[in-house]
Formats: C-alpha cells, sequence, structure tokens
C-alpha cells in the first residue's frame, strides 16, 4: 500500500513542551474559502478538529486538493505543523480519563450514533472521496456503508476489553484489568479516504482510547468534513482530525512522546520509518503494509468463472488496483495459461473507464499526479524487462484531462522483473506461468511481503493444503478476497505487525495490568 507520507526531516526542532500558538476557534471557520483557490473551488474550506473546535493551522498554511479526474483544484485543506499536532495530542491526553471511565455501554452507544451520522451523511461523503481520489462514487458509497459495519461491529465487542482472574492460593486474589492507552495516532493512507478515516478510528474508540486521525495528504477532504460531522458527537478532545504533510504532521505525530500507540497504514518503505520511531520510544505499535499478492490458479479450476474473479480480487472497479489487497501477481498452470489470458483480457476489456462521479464508470483515474507517474513508470518498465503487454498501459482515447490509465495485462512475466516484485498500486496484472508446484511457491513465496494470497482449484484439499504453504496473513479459496467483518487482517514478513478488523485490534488498544490482593 503507497502513502506519500515523506518522514526525511523529522522533526529534530520539534518539542512537545513548547506551547502552541494559538489557533483559531471554530467560529472563524464555516464557509469560509482559501482566498487562493481559483473560481472553479468546489469544496468549502474546513478545518481540522482540535479539542473539540475547528481550527486552521497555527500557520495558515494550506495544501491544495486537486481533483485527479480533471486536474483542477477544487479545494484546500490545512497543512498542520508541530504545534498543531502537539495541540491534538495534549487534547486527547486531557480527553482520555474520561473517555476510559465511560461504561462499554456507553461507549458503544455512542459509536453507534457515529455510525448513524456516517450512514445519514453517506452521499455526500462519497462525492468528497470520488472528487478527491478519483474512486468511482459507487465504490465510495459502499465504502461508507463499509465503515458504518465496521463501528458498529466495534460497538457491539466493545464489552470484550475485559481482565481475568488468575489462581493465587487461599490468601490471595489476582486479577488483570485492561486499561486504555491514553493517546492513539490512526496515520491513513489516500485510498479510501472517509472508509479509514472513520472505521480505523473505531476500535481504539470503543477501547476507550481518545484519537486522532491523520488523513492521506491527497485525499483529505471528507475526514475533515468526518470532523465537522461528529465535532459535537464525541467529548472534546476524544475524536481529533488533523490534516497535512507527512514529513511534517506525520512525523511529527508518530514521533511525539506523549503519543505510546501509532497505528500506521501505508507503504512499507513509510512504515519502517514509522516502526523506527516507535523504537526509540518503545512504543506499540501496529503496521498494516503493502503486498504483491498472488493468485493462484490450478488446471481443473473453471477458467472464465477464475478470470472474472481476478478483475475482482485486483480491486480495479473499487479504487484502481490501489489496494494493499490487490492480487497483482497472478500464477497460471501453463495447461490453461493460454485460455486463461483470453478470458482475462476479455474481462478487463469489458471495464468502463471514466468520470468518477458517473454511476455507470467502473474505473476512475489515479489519485494525483506523482503516482501517476511512478505507475506508468512500471509499466514502461515491465515492457522494457521483455513483458508482453496485452492490453492498456496507456491513457485511454478520449480521457485528455486527469490521471487515467488503462486496466493493464502483462504476460510473460518473471520474477526477476520489477513488475513481479514491486507493488505498482494500480491496475497492472502481471502473469506468471507455472508447471512445477514446488518452484511455483518457491516463487509465490520469494518477496519480503505477505499480506493476502487466492486459491483457485475444486480440489479442497489441494487448496488448504496450498494455503498452509503460502507465506501471507490472509488466504482466499475460490473467491476475490472479500472476508467478513471480524475476520483478523494483516501481513506476514514485512507486510506488517498486528491484526485488524476483528477482536484482536481492538484488545491492541490497551494493556493489561495485573493487581495481587493478599486476603487478610
Amino acid at each position: 500500500m503507497v502513502l506519500p507520507m515523506v518522514l526525511d526531516g523529522l522533526p529534530g526542532a520539534f518539542s512537545p513542551h513548547r506551547e502552541p500558538d494559538s489557533a483559531r476557534p471554530d467560529d472563524t471557520i464555516p464557509n469560509r474559502t482559501v482566498d487562493a483557490l481559483p473560481q472553479q473551488s468546489e469544496v468549502p474550506f474546513r478545518g481540522m478538529l482540535i479539542d473539540g473546535q475547528l481550527v486552521e493551522a497555527t500557520g495558515g498554511g494550506t495544501l491544495e486538493s486537486v481533483n485527479p479526474a480533471t486536474e483542477e483544484v477544487v479545494g484546500a485543506v490545512p497543512e498542520a505543523t508541530a504545534d498543531d499536532v502537539d495541540r491534538a495530542v495534549r487534547a486527547a491526553e486531557k480527553a482520555g480519563p474520561a473517555w476510559r471511565d465511560r461504561t462499554w455501554t456507553q461507549r458503544a452507544a455512542v459509536l453507534r450514533q457515529y455510525a448513524q451520522v456516517l450512514e445519514d451523511n453517506l452521499e455526500e461523503l462519497a462525492h468528497l472521496d470520488a472528487i478527491d481520489s478519483g474512486n468511482p462514487i459507487t465504490s465510495m458509497r459502499a465504502d461508507v456503508q463499509s465503515a458504518v459495519g465496521e463501528i458498529r461491529y466495534f460497538a457491539g465487542i466493545a464489552g470484550e476489553t475485559k481482565g481475568r482472574t488468575i489462581p493465587s492460593g487461599p490468601d490471595a486474589l489476582t486479577f488483570t484489568e485492561f486499561v486504555p492507552y491514553p493517546v492513539v495516532a490512526r496515520i491513513v493512507p489516500f485510498n479510501h479516504p472517509v472508509k479509514f478515516a472513520s472505521a480505523k478510528s473505531a476500535a481504539p474508540l470503543a477501547a476507550g482510547c481518545p484519537v486522532i486521525v491523520k488523513p492521506g495528504e491527497q485525499t483529505s477532504l471528507s475526514a475533515l468534513r468526518l470532523g465537522e460531522l461528529v465535532k459535537d458527537l464525541f467529548p472534546a478532545g476524544v475524536f481529533n482530525v488533523i490534516t497535512g504533510n507527512g514529513a511534517t504532521a506525520g512525523a511529527a505525530l508518530a514521533g511525539h512522546p506523549r503519543v505510546p500507540r501509532v497505528a500506521f497504514t501505508g507503504s512499507v518503505a513509510t512504515g519502517q520509518r514509522v516502526a523506527a520511531l516507535g523504537a526509540e520510544q518503545v512504543k506499540h505499535l501496529s503496521l498494516e503494509l503493502g503486498g504483491k499478492n498472488p493468485l493462484i490458479v490450478f488446471p481443473d479450476a473453471d477458467v472464465a468463472t477464475t478470470a472474472k474473479a481476478a478483475v475482482a480480487a485486483m480491486n480495479l472497479a473499487r479504487c484502481m488496483g490501489q489496494s494493499c489487497g490487490s492480487a497483482s501477481r497472478i500464477f497460471v498452470h501453463e495447461d490453461v495459461s493460454e485460455e486463461f489470458l483470453g478470458a482475462l483480457v476479455e474481462a478487463v476489456r469489458k471495464l468502463k473507464v471514466g468520470d468518477p462521479m458517473d454511476d455507470d464508470t467502473d474505473m476512475g483515474p489515479l489519485a494525483f499526479r506523482a503516482h501517476y507517474d511512478k505507475v506508468m513508470g512500471l509499466i514502461a518498465s515491465g515492457v522494457e524487462e521483455g513483458a508482453k503487454l496485452l492490453h492498456g498501459g496507456v491513457r485511454p482515447e478520449g480521457l485528455d484531462k486527469g490521471f487515467y490509465v488503462e486496466p493493464t495485462v502483462f504476460a510473460q512475466v518473471d520474477m526477476s522483473m520489477r513488475i513481479a516484485r514491486e507493488e505498482i498500486f494500480g491496475p497492472v496484472m502481471s502473469v506468471l506461468t507455472w508447471r512445477d508446484y514446488e518452484d511455483m511457491l518457491e516463487q509465490v513465496n520469494s518477496l519480503d511481503v505477505g499480506l493476502t494470497g487466492n486459491i483457485w482449484t475444486n480440489d479442497i484439499s489441494l487448496a488448504l493444503r496450498t494455503a498452509r504453504r503460502i507465506h501471507s496473513g490472509y488466504i482466499s479459496v475460490n473467491g476475490t478476497g472479500k472476508r467478513p467483518i471480524g475476520s483478523p487482517f494483516g501481513g506476514f514478513k514485512q507486510s506488517g505487525i498486528g491484526k485488524e478488523s476483528a477482536l484482536d485490534e481492538l484488545l491492541s488498544y490497551g494493556r493489561e495490568q495485573s493487581v495481587t490482593v493478599t486476603l487478610r
């Protein structure tokens, strides 16, 4: 998963003890637009949510929001400084004890209201994400509904933050208590903006932790609107939203000495930088990072069905392949490879690439210019290194503006090529042919990442034995990678640390304290 949150220039000058400059209160924010924005600006300026107030960045800086379908500026977001981050941390720290001391049923009730706010504003939030990220609006509606379900799930299991008793003999009682972290930082990427900003805050909130959400700098509009919508729902300081560059806001948040719990979703490279920051202060980290995920086609699989499933597993019609779980490496048995490639290209050609605001669109543009350039560069490397380009790899006809790329299929790929080894995070599928089972598994497991895997066969014993051999955290058999809420999600190797979207995540937001009472 790519998150261009560069952590260069980590805040050596950042002092957590320095008092932040005064920020403007929320009564100066409503309906304010940035003077520098052009006339076509569509989205009103909104402040960050810090300590229950909507505020600008202390330095007054902003970042432009660009519609990737038109390449036009549609709004702006505050560019938070280290002072803003410090203010958010101190607000969360102050709000923590009262939120922690609420009963789990009281917190769950607030979370259910949180989910309802999202559901009531589904169309507006989906619209913001479609114009800000380029993802099709139909997909963004599904994202909001998915977030609603995940928030309700964590509201339902909030009571699992409980302790246990340990046998201590006749003269003592030993028990444990769940102690929420005082502040949680939740840093999320650009590909599912409002879904990640909302759903990934649910577990820490349910556990009794105040949270600071930092969305991807390229797609922050919906997170700011979310903060505005829930400003009066949560007590001041319990839910905070900051926006800005990774080199400033992201680094200051990940490295803040008063933030003991950091949960990050993004690229492997940036996750390593976050981990380095955490190691310096012995923080509790969870990292949901990138993948180069295999889809294995056995010769007994139904080829037409599997080809359609491969397109779905690539998340092309959801976010243009900009997904950590996308099945971008397809290992097809040579007995069915020719038939499979024909079916795959046919399935890809049926996808409609176009305006993300059109309900009939399957694929929109990539999220921003730098990412578009990276994807096109990797496509060029595939051609240069000898892969056979079967479809796509170019800008679609009739779409002269926007960061559009036709869905791309490469054949004759081998594991020496960059397109087989690097996470492209775009609509690029690399097909590798295999005959020997053991050799295929060696190639599948040859990378340093292991997030998901997909297996297609009618032999359930073969499927289960193969699943046990794949070094990935989540395996889908005869499916497209979809998983139910409550199923732990997280990678092996450099794809991450910890699990999400399940009880495991909820419990990770607290520490276990043991107490022994001597009886008299």
